[in-house]
């Protein structure tokens, strides 16, 4: 399980991104089609650090929400 970020980008398109993956980042035209792309990239981000022989980073990211 791994917490994903989702937020509107300057173009339209919806940006999704694992923080706890430093630099997988995907996006799509929709939320949805932004989930199904992060899923997809997370997906290939740990199987080649599986294929690498390297370690699969622990999810450590917290969100907090701060209302000004």
């Amino acid at each position: 399980m791994r917490q994903v970020m989702l937020y509107p980008g300057e173009d339209g398109f919806w940006i999704a991104e694992c923080p706890s993956l430093t630099g997988c980042i995907s996006q799509g035209r929709t939320k949805q089609e932004a989930i199904v792309n992060i899923k997809e990239a997370i997906a290939g981000y740990i199987a080649s650090l599986e294929e690498d022989g390297l370690p699969i980073p622990e999810e450590h990211f917290e969100a907090v929400v701060v209302a000004l």
